[in-house]
């Protein structure tokens, strides 16, 4: 019954909010259909996008894209601001964090000199959002507490002062930090409200219920919070509120209002592309069908995994870290600048001072005393120039050291690393060997004392047993000994640096020699061993720059593991099974792409995240060393390409490596 009134309220303030929603965004576009004005135009495209960005990202990405190539043409600068600011909101309300902050960082300079208040919010609260998002918890608040700062400052826009309050108290929560987060959800209530942030304050004071686990309480700021963004339109914090009102039910226990509140995020989500939402919403559906349906299970915990991908892969992390890095260098350099500046206002005045000095010393010098007091005033400068010059030497010292003792820490973490990687891999065969070695000893100690005996005592069919028995685990010695070797050598072969010159190379011709050679090495261990070679190799490549060693390693590697694949399945006698490895290449523009296939047994999806991990092998103890494929991915990534793997379990694995050229 109460499930059924939710469900009719949510549809009555939705019905409600769209309506008044399409009025506002409405009046907007008359007025720009209506205007004769470009910068007009500009600043109405991107107050439309800010309507739109929480609830048709799509299209306000499109608007504010339109707003910055007018403002461009127009070389109106501060509407390319506003038309980047609302541009860099929409990326982030889909997840891409990363262009988001791309598009934020460069526009600080220009907006702090601008002295415009409205421009100062608009960035500092979307960099906020963006870097809490990212989980860049300090950065967050930085931009947070400036803006409070800029806003307390001005005297007005007090209302603001609730928005970034309830940011730093969100953030606090997030850090788990419950004292601060309560201190600033108070501060936040004590501000006047502000249309279009109500929903998210009254969220964030149920998180905060949450913790305190006052549960009632909670689900009273969720209802309020539902209803001020069905108000505002916020669609993608009504997906969020929905979502945290889900695992509020799942907390307690019940299953069905946390699967309906689920679905209801879900379904405002996926159509919006609210990546961060999908992700979150996923992985609770995942959590509440995991003890009753393992398909639903993993069903969703695959879609939250892809979203997760879409969000927080390397290559983002990387360009996040870039951006942050170039905003630096800027800020260092130009406080560089300033320094330089202000040492030469400092050495102007300073040879001012000596020029005066020295008039002063010819006018003085017709007066003997007064020579002798111009003379005490110089040694005092003289003295202080001297104090200053000792502090600043001892300054760069200091500074020397400081560098020296941090690369060296950071030599012996690298180095602390890399040993206990070794230790772990090898000890495993030295266990094996000490073990069989303590074996022989106890056995040729037993097969003395029985040599000691009288002949007819002996008892020589015990003798050849110990024998053969010390034979066999000399053999196992031997054989764990070439394990641990194997190891090493993987090791130095991992560490060991490539010459980093690339050559013209026949990439077809590099891959038929190394299958080639792969497959007589693999038949020289084993004559019983036969399998079926398919190329199919595109004659349009020609000859690409590469090193020719390091990519050979590659192909060589991965051709290998495609024999031991279809060997091992071969060995399973299953009828009218015929082990086939396919290597071909293919141009792509601007691209190479290579291909080794087999039809062995595949490579389980729950390890297939691990595969090109240092030391992870799918192979039995003893067969690999788990350093093939991270090798191969660290030689690939060097080279600016692409491996990746598709395979299926019982069907096969393709590996695909694609260069630059």
């Amino acid at each position: 019954m109460i499930k059924s009134f939710i469900l009719i309220l949510f549809f009555f303030f939705e019905t409600i909010i769209v309506k008044a929603q399409g009025l506002n965004v409405d009046s907007l576009r008359n007025l720009l259909r209506t205007t004769t004005e470009d910068t007009t135009k500009v600043i109405l495209i991107s107050q439309i996008s800010n309507q739109l960005d929480r609830s048709d990202p799509d299209s306000a990405i499109k608007l504010a894209g339109l707003g910055l190539r007018l403002a461009q043409q127009i070389q109106y600068a501060k509407g390319e601001v506003y038309c980047t600011i609302s541009l860099a909101t929409g990326w982030w309300s889909i997840g891409d964090y990363s262009t988001a902050i791309r598009l934020l960082l460069p526009n600080i300079k220009y907006v702090d000199a601008s002295n415009n208040l409205d421009l100062q919010i608009s960035l500092y609260a979307s960099l906020t959002s963006a870097c809490r998002d990212q989980g860049d918890y300090a950065e967050a608040l930085k931009y947070d507490f400036r803006l409070l700062k800029l806003i307390e400052k001005s005297g007005s826009n007090c209302m603001m002062c609730r928005a970034t309050s309830t940011f730093a108290a969100f953030v606090y929560l997030e850090e788990h930090k419950l004292d601060s987060a309560k201190i600033y959800m108070l501060r936040a209530f004590l501000y006047p409200a502000i249309k279009g942030t109500e929903g998210w304050v009254y969220s964030t004071a149920g998180l905060l219920q949450i913790d305190l686990h006052n549960y009632d309480s909670a689900l009273y700021f969720y209802h309020k919070s539902v209803q001020a963004h069905l108000l505002e339109n916020n669609l993608k914090d009504l997906a969020d509120t929905y979502n945290y009102m889900a695992t509020l039910f799942k907390t307690l226990n019940f299953k069905d209002s946390s699967l309906f509140y689920a679905r209801q995020s879900l379904a405002i989500s996926q159509p919006k592309k609210f990546a961060k939402e999908i992700l979150e919403t996923n992985l609770l559906l995942s959590e509440i069908y995991e003890p009753f349906n393992t398909d639903s299970t993993l069903h969703y915990y695959r879609q939250a995994m892809a979203a997760k991908d879409s969000l927080y892969n390397q290559e983002k992390q990387r360009q996040i870290l870039s951006y942050k890095f170039n905003e630096e260098l800027q800020r260092q350099q130009l406080e560089k600048a300033q320094a330089q500046y202000k040492s030469q206002v400092k050495i102007y005045i300073l040879v001012g001072a000596l020029i005066v000095l020295i008039v002063i010393g010819i006018i003085l010098w017709r007066h003997n005393q007064h020579r002798k007091k111009a003379y005490t005033q110089l040694q005092q400068l003289k003295g202080e120039a001297d104090q200053q010059r000792v502090k600043a030497e001892k300054a760069l010292e200091d500074l020397k050291s400081t560098q020296a003792q941090l690369i060296q820490s950071e030599k012996m973490a690298s180095l602390g690393e890399l040993t206990a990687g070794i230790a772990h891999e090898i000890q495993n065969p030295l266990n094996f060997v000490n073990n069989f070695s303590d074996v022989n000893t106890e056995l040729i100690e037993e097969l003395n004392t029985e040599r000691l005996k009288s002949s007819a005592e002996r008892n020589e069919q015990l003798e050849n047993e110990i024998l053969n028995d010390i034979k066999e685990n000399e053999q196992k010695i031997n054989h764990h000994g070439k394990r641990a070797d194997a190891i090493v050598k993987g090791m130095l072969q991992h560490s060991r640096s490539s010459s980093g010159v690339k050559e013209s190379t026949n990439i077809n011709a590099l891959c038929d020699e190394y299958l080639r050679l792969a497959y007589h090495g693999l038949k020289a261990k084993d004559k019983s061993f036969n399998a079926t070679m398919k190329t199919d190799y595109d004659e349009n490549i020609g000859n690409i720059k590469i090193i020719p060693q390091d990519i050979g390693r590659v192909v060589l590697n991965l051709i290998n593991n495609a024999f031991y694949a279809v060997s091992e399945k071969q060995k399973l006698n299953i009828a009218g099974y015929e082990p086939t490895v396919t290597v071909s290449t293919k141009k792509i523009i601007g691209k190479v792409e290579i291909r080794v296939k087999d039809n062995g047994n595949g490579i389980p999806q729950k390890v297939v995240d691990k595969i090109f991990q240092p030391f992870f092998t799918t192979k039995p103890t003893g067969q690999g060393t788990g350093l093939g494929l991270s090798l191969s991915y660290d030689i690939v990534k060097a080279h600016g390409g692409e491996i990746k793997v598709e395979t299926k379990e019982g069907e096969g694995s393709e590996f695909i490596i694609t260069l630059l050229y």
